[in-house]
């Protein structure tokens, strides 16, 4: 069945901890709940007493009404039997209310945990993994770990019920409860034999199953572009491959999960038989009679349920540490970002816009064979607006992420105003840095709510200057709603073009001293590209700002054209002193910039 670990992969910030480690981060959050905890395991207690307390009542009652077979003793006894089975009954529910109650705590705090460290990590990290496999992580195995919950709670309480069960059969019979124990180690080994197995295949399940949680995201996330391209049988085929793999590890599951109990079952009643033969020996000769014979019998049934959820336990409870596993593996996954102090930017300088960058001898690369930007180097004055030109894999939109401080940079320095970017204070850095990537991302909310997402506190009147300063406002006359419109799931109820003037109007209101874009290549409508170019103009106007532009008009806008080619700059200065030169940036102008002149179309309407 080697075919079925096919897709099976461990992520790479999987790791492998022992049973003590688990249980140790367990017991971490099971403590502040200490006290509910016990009275779980007390009300599990008390119940299966209640229970137990049963046939003792009714063996009891019998050799009363064999003596005395009168309408009150059957009363007593009828009474008595309702009265356990309600206590019984209150005891479970108890059980019930409190365990509820911790499971549901323990996972909401496992779950801000996990989420909270999954935030937290950079985007590489996200690069590197497929988002569903993360959502898996945080809602199905979480969920999963309550299992242990459930588990401990019972163990504890079977734990106490065997040892009281144990004095009960030695008061009834002593050899004959030595022969009953000495099964118990037999039923410990079986169980623990499942332990290794039960732990890799339930890993094995929750693999597949963050396996087509992520192909499913992604089906559903890309679906126009499989129907576009009628590949909707591709993506079925490809979700019955990952769903037939998911079944086959589930049977696997299954059958090893479920196979323990009938051995165990099995085990039990060999033992059972021995006690009955035993039984009968010790009735013949004289030393219990068959009443007490009874009442072991009875004894025993009560005995070995629990003693067999004791030797399972650790095999069940493999479920549990492989979904704390995985999420434990989750949380402590290391970052590549690291920085190595806290220190704060001049706020005076941060509100006048005063901020020099500059890259020194910058060293990044994604992995050991991908080298992007080997010894980089480039110093942006305050308030100067850069413009980043390249053909792909040139570097540009690297040196956005380490700008940004979305990636770590293997060598050199990349200081904010004399200040080494690792040493600061990343929450007050990012605040004053403003965006736009090249396909903007609008949360399902309205026009309103996603400008306001960059400052959760502005005023209605500062979101509405926001959105009319870019281009008067004019684009929201073409909103159905204006403001109040919903932008759909990802933006899909608007245009690219409305997308990135929501996006810029969001930044606007953040009001950035660095300004940082990443310029769309989709065409749009001439008046709507005129809508974005005014809002651009308008941010970008006193203070720093880096474009990677595909526009000619923002090119040539620029206070410095930087040209790039394989991580290095190869080229520097104005529009016209770089087309003068005649050099890699001309060659960039005659592909991507020409078409966009109004020289050119001038003379193409001349040819027509």
């Amino acid at each position: 069945m080697g075919f079925i670990m096919d897709g099976l992969d461990t992520e790479a910030y999987d790791r492998t901890y022992s049973d003590r480690q688990l249980l140790g981060r367990i017991a971490d959050y099971f403590r502040p709940h200490t006290a509910k905890m016990v009275v779980v395991v007390g009300a599990l207690f008390l119940h299966a007493m209640a229970n137990m307390s049963g046939p003792i009542l009714i063996s009891k009652a019998l050799d009363l009404l064999a003596k005395n077979p009168t309408t009150e003793a059957m009363l007593l006894m009828s009474g008595g039997l309702l009265l356990l089975g309600v206590t019984s009954w209150s005891f479970n529910a108890i059980h019930l209310i409190f365990a509820t109650r911790v499971v549901g705590e323990v996972v909401l705090k496992l779950r801000e945990d996990v989420f909270n460290g999954t935030i937290r990590h950079d985007m590489s990290f996200y690069d590197e993994h497929p988002s569903g496999k993360i959502v898996s992580r945080i809602t199905s195995d979480t969920q999963d770990f309550s299992d242990v919950v459930t588990l401990t709670a019972n163990l504890l309480s079977q734990v106490l019920l065997v040892l009281l069960l144990s004095l009960w059969l030695f008061s009834i019979n002593m050899w004959l409860t030595l022969v009953l124990i000495s099964f118990a180690p037999l039923a410990v080994i079986i169980a623990l034999s499942f332990r290794r197995i039960a732990r890799r295949v339930t890993l094995d399940a929750r693999r597949v199953t963050a396996t087509i949680n992520a192909q499913i995201q992604e089906s559903i996330s890309g679906i126009m572009v499989a129907k576009s391209f009628r590949q909707e049988r591709a993506i079925y085929n490809t979700f019955q491959h990952n769903n037939q793999q998911g079944y086959q590890v589930g049977i696997r599951r299954g059958l090893t999960l479920n196979t323990i109990f009938p051995i165990l079952g099995a085990s039990s009643g060999i033992g059972v038989g021995l006690l009955i033969y035993s039984g009968g020996l010790t009735i013949r000769s004289g030393l219990v009679s068959p009443g007490e014979w009874y009442l072991f019998m009875q004894a025993v049934g009560f005995f070995w349920f629990p003693l067999i959820s004791i030797a399972s336990f650790w095999s069940q409870f493999q479920d549990g540490l492989s979904a704390s596993e995985r999420v434990f593996a989750l949380i402590d996954a290391e970052p590549k970002v690291v920085q190595i102090g806290n220190e704060e930017l001049d706020s005076a300088k941060l509100k006048s816009k005063d901020l020099a960058l500059e890259f020194r001898q910058v060293h990044f690369k994604y992995n050991e064979n991908e080298i992007v930007l080997p010894n980089f180097s480039l110093t942006i004055a305050p308030r100067e607006t850069i413009a980043l030109v390249g053909h792909t894999g040139a570097g540009k939109s690297s040196i956005i992420k380490l700008l940004t401080r979305f990636y770590e940079f293997q060598g050199g320095e990349l200081r904010i105003d004399g200040q080494d970017i690792r040493r600061l204070n990343l929450q007050q850095y990012r605040q004053y840095i403003g965006l736009v990537t090249q396909t903007p991302f609008l949360f399902s909310a309205s026009v309103r709510d996603n400008i306001r997402y960059s400052c959760p506190t502005a005023t209605e009147e500062q979101v509405i200057q926001a959105a009319m300063g870019i281009s008067g406002g004019d684009w929201l006359a073409d909103l159905p709603k204006g403001l109040d419109t919903d932008v759909g799931e990802r933006g899909a109820n608007l245009s690219l073009g409305q997308r990135q003037l929501v996006a810029l109007a969001r930044v606007l209101l953040k009001d950035p001293t660095i300004f940082i874009l990443d310029e769309a290549t989709a065409s749009v409508d001439p008046f709507t590209e005129t809508q974005i170019q005014e809002g651009l103009d308008y941010i970008m106007r006193d203070r720093t700002a880096i474009v990677i532009a595909h526009r000619l008009s923002t090119v040539k806008n620029a206070d410095r054209i930087i040209v790039m080619d394989h991580g290095q700059i190869v080229e520097e200065g104005s529009h016209q002193s770089l087309l003068a030169q005649n050099g890699h940036y001309a060659e960039l102008y005659n592909t991507y910039f020409r078409h966009q002149s109004l020289a050119y179309i001038e003379e193409l309407g001349v040819r027509n």
